[in-house]
Protein backbone atom coordinates (compact mmCIF):
# COMPACT_ATOMS: atom_id res chain seq x y z
CA UNK A 1 0.00 0.00 0.00
CA UNK A 2 1.25 3.14 -0.91
CA UNK A 3 0.16 6.32 1.20
CA UNK A 4 2.97 8.26 1.72
CA UNK A 5 5.27 9.44 -0.81
CA UNK A 6 8.60 11.94 -0.72
CA UNK A 7 9.91 12.97 -3.93
CA UNK A 8 12.88 15.06 -4.35
CA UNK A 9 12.26 18.82 -5.51
CA UNK A 10 14.68 19.83 -8.46
CA UNK A 11 15.56 23.95 -8.24
CA UNK A 12 14.95 24.21 -12.29
CA UNK A 13 12.42 26.71 -13.25
CA UNK A 14 11.65 25.16 -16.57
CA UNK A 15 10.04 21.39 -15.19
CA UNK A 16 10.39 18.98 -12.70
CA UNK A 17 9.37 15.71 -13.92
CA UNK A 18 9.99 13.78 -10.54
CA UNK A 19 7.71 16.30 -8.80
CA UNK A 20 4.74 15.97 -11.34
CA UNK A 21 4.97 12.42 -11.39
CA UNK A 22 4.53 12.15 -7.80
CA UNK A 23 1.72 13.88 -7.33
CA UNK A 24 0.22 11.68 -9.97
CA UNK A 25 1.00 9.01 -7.81
CA UNK A 26 -0.68 10.37 -4.73
CA UNK A 27 -4.15 11.04 -7.24
CA UNK A 28 -3.65 6.99 -8.08
CA UNK A 29 -3.61 5.79 -4.57
CA UNK A 30 -4.80 8.76 -3.00
CA UNK A 31 -1.47 9.32 -0.93
CA UNK A 32 0.60 12.61 0.61
CA UNK A 33 3.54 13.59 -0.58
CA UNK A 34 5.92 15.24 1.22
CA UNK A 35 8.31 17.82 -1.15
CA UNK A 36 11.96 18.01 -0.19
CA UNK A 37 13.69 20.91 -1.04
CA UNK A 38 17.35 21.55 -0.12
CA UNK A 39 19.12 25.03 0.40
CA UNK A 40 23.02 24.29 -0.24
CA UNK A 41 25.89 25.95 1.40
CA UNK A 42 29.24 25.93 -0.70
CA UNK A 43 31.30 22.64 0.02
CA UNK A 44 34.89 24.02 -0.88
CA UNK A 45 38.02 23.06 1.22
CA UNK A 46 39.06 24.82 4.02
CA UNK A 47 41.63 26.53 2.63
CA UNK A 48 39.51 27.90 -0.33
CA UNK A 49 36.98 29.24 1.86
CA UNK A 50 39.56 31.40 3.67
CA UNK A 51 40.01 33.30 0.83
CA UNK A 52 36.40 33.86 -0.30
CA UNK A 53 34.90 36.74 1.58
CA UNK A 54 31.94 36.34 3.84
CA UNK A 55 29.95 38.47 1.38
CA UNK A 56 30.27 36.15 -1.39
CA UNK A 57 29.62 33.08 0.85
CA UNK A 58 26.24 34.34 2.37
CA UNK A 59 25.05 36.02 -1.21
CA UNK A 60 25.78 31.98 -2.39
CA UNK A 61 24.05 30.52 0.46
CA UNK A 62 20.82 32.95 -0.11
CA UNK A 63 20.38 32.31 -3.42
CA UNK A 64 20.58 28.36 -3.21
CA UNK A 65 17.49 29.27 -0.10
CA UNK A 66 15.71 31.29 -2.77
CA UNK A 67 15.95 28.90 -5.50
CA UNK A 68 14.53 25.68 -2.86
CA UNK A 69 11.86 27.85 -1.91
CA UNK A 70 10.74 28.91 -5.51
CA UNK A 71 10.52 24.81 -5.88
CA UNK A 72 8.38 24.42 -2.76
CA UNK A 73 5.97 27.29 -4.45
CA UNK A 74 5.55 25.83 -7.84
CA UNK A 75 5.18 22.19 -5.82
CA UNK A 76 2.76 23.48 -3.15
CA UNK A 77 1.11 24.85 -6.43
CA UNK A 78 1.05 21.87 -8.53
CA UNK A 79 -0.64 20.02 -5.21
CA UNK A 80 -3.12 22.36 -5.04
CA UNK A 81 -4.06 22.45 -8.60
CA UNK A 82 -4.47 18.06 -8.23
CA UNK A 83 -6.06 18.18 -4.76
CA UNK A 84 -3.78 15.67 -3.24
CA UNK A 85 -2.51 16.18 0.51
CA UNK A 86 0.82 17.34 0.51
CA UNK A 87 3.89 19.05 2.64
CA UNK A 88 7.33 20.50 1.93
CA UNK A 89 10.47 20.77 3.68
CA UNK A 90 13.48 23.48 3.32
CA UNK A 91 16.57 21.83 5.01
CA UNK A 92 19.64 23.33 4.97
CA UNK A 93 22.58 20.86 4.07
CA UNK A 94 25.94 21.11 2.70
CA UNK A 95 26.12 19.31 -0.37
CA UNK A 96 27.35 15.96 0.05
CA UNK A 97 25.40 15.62 3.47
CA UNK A 98 21.87 16.29 1.34
CA UNK A 99 21.62 12.58 0.38
CA UNK A 100 22.37 10.67 3.71
CA UNK A 101 19.65 13.23 5.18
CA UNK A 102 17.04 12.55 2.32
CA UNK A 103 18.11 8.91 2.69
CA UNK A 104 17.01 9.00 6.44
CA UNK A 105 13.91 10.67 5.48
CA UNK A 106 12.65 8.42 3.42
CA UNK A 107 12.93 5.39 5.94
CA UNK A 108 9.70 7.16 7.01
CA UNK A 109 7.62 6.98 3.45
CA UNK A 110 6.47 4.21 1.34
CA UNK A 111 7.83 5.15 -1.90
CA UNK A 112 10.83 7.84 -2.75
CA UNK A 113 10.60 9.60 -6.27
CA UNK A 114 13.98 10.97 -7.68
CA UNK A 115 14.58 12.97 -10.75
CA UNK A 116 17.17 10.94 -13.16
CA UNK A 117 20.84 12.65 -13.71
CA UNK A 118 20.64 14.86 -16.56
CA UNK A 119 23.62 14.97 -19.25
CA UNK A 120 25.66 18.15 -18.82
CA UNK A 121 22.93 19.18 -16.02
CA UNK A 122 21.65 17.83 -12.48
CA UNK A 123 23.00 15.05 -10.90
CA UNK A 124 21.54 13.12 -8.55
CA UNK A 125 23.46 9.73 -8.87
CA UNK A 126 24.55 10.26 -5.37
CA UNK A 127 21.17 10.94 -4.44
CA UNK A 128 19.78 7.98 -5.75
CA UNK A 129 22.39 5.78 -4.99
CA UNK A 130 22.25 6.55 -1.41
CA UNK A 131 18.75 6.29 -0.70
CA UNK A 132 18.38 3.10 -2.72
CA UNK A 133 20.75 1.66 -0.64
CA UNK A 134 19.90 3.32 2.83
CA UNK A 135 16.30 4.24 3.30
CA UNK A 136 15.38 0.47 3.19
CA UNK A 137 11.94 1.66 0.66
CA UNK A 138 11.57 1.33 -3.21
CA UNK A 139 12.55 4.39 -5.36
CA UNK A 140 11.38 5.12 -8.22
CA UNK A 141 13.18 7.19 -10.86
CA UNK A 142 11.54 9.13 -13.07
CA UNK A 143 13.51 9.95 -16.99
CA UNK A 144 14.71 13.31 -17.00
CA UNK A 145 12.64 13.26 -20.52
CA UNK A 146 9.54 12.13 -18.76
CA UNK A 147 5.96 14.67 -19.85
CA UNK A 148 3.05 12.16 -18.24
CA UNK A 149 2.34 11.49 -15.20
CA UNK A 150 1.75 7.64 -14.05
CA UNK A 151 0.44 5.15 -16.25
CA UNK A 152 -0.56 1.87 -15.54
CA UNK A 153 -1.85 0.07 -18.47
CA UNK A 154 1.54 -1.53 -19.54
CA UNK A 155 4.18 -2.42 -16.97
CA UNK A 156 7.50 -4.33 -16.95
CA UNK A 157 9.01 -6.49 -14.37
CA UNK A 158 12.88 -7.53 -14.41
CA UNK A 159 13.29 -11.34 -12.93
CA UNK A 160 16.47 -12.58 -12.60
CA UNK A 161 15.36 -15.02 -9.52
CA UNK A 162 17.76 -12.93 -6.54
CA UNK A 163 16.58 -12.10 -3.50
CA UNK A 164 16.79 -8.68 -4.24
CA UNK A 165 14.43 -9.02 -8.08
CA UNK A 166 11.92 -10.77 -5.48
CA UNK A 167 11.71 -8.31 -3.05
CA UNK A 168 11.41 -5.20 -5.78
CA UNK A 169 8.34 -7.19 -7.28
CA UNK A 170 7.26 -7.38 -3.86
CA UNK A 171 7.62 -3.66 -3.16
CA UNK A 172 5.89 -2.78 -6.55
CA UNK A 173 3.02 -5.16 -5.84
CA UNK A 174 0.72 -1.55 -5.00
CA UNK A 175 1.50 -0.93 -8.70
CA UNK A 176 1.26 -3.86 -10.67
CA UNK A 177 -2.34 -4.86 -9.23
CA UNK A 178 -3.33 -1.95 -11.27
CA UNK A 179 -1.82 -2.56 -14.44
CA UNK A 180 -3.82 -3.26 -17.64
CA UNK A 181 -0.99 -5.74 -18.41
CA UNK A 182 2.38 -6.95 -17.14
CA UNK A 183 5.14 -8.03 -18.75
CA UNK A 184 7.95 -10.16 -16.85
CA UNK A 185 11.32 -9.85 -18.85
CA UNK A 186 14.37 -12.39 -18.30
CA UNK A 187 18.06 -12.11 -19.81
CA UNK A 188 19.04 -15.59 -20.43
CA UNK A 189 22.41 -15.70 -18.68
CA UNK A 190 23.81 -18.63 -16.70
CA UNK A 191 22.13 -17.18 -13.91
CA UNK A 192 18.57 -17.11 -14.82
CA UNK A 193 19.00 -20.17 -16.77
CA UNK A 194 18.62 -22.37 -13.84
CA UNK A 195 15.24 -23.75 -13.79
CA UNK A 196 14.70 -22.56 -9.98
CA UNK A 197 15.28 -19.13 -11.39
CA UNK A 198 13.19 -18.76 -14.03
CA UNK A 199 9.80 -18.25 -13.15
CA UNK A 200 7.14 -18.30 -15.79
CA UNK A 201 5.18 -15.25 -15.97
CA UNK A 202 1.70 -17.82 -14.71
CA UNK A 203 3.62 -18.35 -11.74
CA UNK A 204 4.42 -14.93 -11.35
CA UNK A 205 0.68 -13.99 -11.12
CA UNK A 206 0.00 -16.56 -8.66
CA UNK A 207 2.73 -15.20 -6.32
CA UNK A 208 1.48 -11.62 -7.24
CA UNK A 209 -2.06 -12.28 -5.99
CA UNK A 210 -4.21 -10.26 -8.29
CA UNK A 211 -1.67 -9.40 -11.07
CA UNK A 212 -2.02 -11.03 -14.24
CA UNK A 213 1.12 -11.19 -16.45
CA UNK A 214 2.87 -12.37 -19.03
CA UNK A 215 6.39 -13.96 -19.69
CA UNK A 216 8.99 -12.62 -22.11
CA UNK A 217 12.90 -13.47 -22.50
CA UNK A 218 15.14 -11.72 -24.04
CA UNK A 219 18.40 -13.06 -25.64
CA UNK A 220 21.61 -11.75 -23.30
CA UNK A 221 23.81 -9.84 -24.56
CA UNK A 222 27.22 -9.04 -22.77
CA UNK A 223 26.69 -4.93 -23.51
CA UNK A 224 22.95 -3.82 -23.56
CA UNK A 225 22.52 0.04 -24.60
CA UNK A 226 20.38 2.22 -21.97
CA UNK A 227 19.35 5.09 -23.91
CA UNK A 228 16.10 2.97 -25.37
CA UNK A 229 15.05 2.69 -22.34
CA UNK A 230 14.39 6.34 -22.07
CA UNK A 231 12.01 6.11 -25.14
CA UNK A 232 10.38 3.11 -24.34
CA UNK A 233 6.53 3.75 -23.70
CA UNK A 234 6.89 1.30 -20.35
CA UNK A 235 6.49 2.71 -16.98
CA UNK A 236 9.39 4.08 -15.29
CA UNK A 237 11.81 2.16 -13.27
CA UNK A 238 11.29 0.70 -9.97
CA UNK A 239 14.65 0.08 -8.47
CA UNK A 240 15.02 -1.95 -5.40
CA UNK A 241 18.38 -2.89 -3.00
Amino acid sequence: MIKDIIVNLEHKITRDPARNFAITIAETFDAHVAGIAFAYAPDFPGYVMLEIPPVILAQMIAESEKAALAAIERFEAAARCSLVSAEHRLIKAIGPGAPVILSTLARRFDLGVFMQSEPDGVDNDDMIETSLFESGRPLIVVPYIQKDGLKLDHVVCGWDGSRAAARAINDALPLLVKATTVDLLIVLNEKTRNEKNEIRGAEMASISHAMTSRSRSKPFRPQISTSPMLSCPMSPTMREC
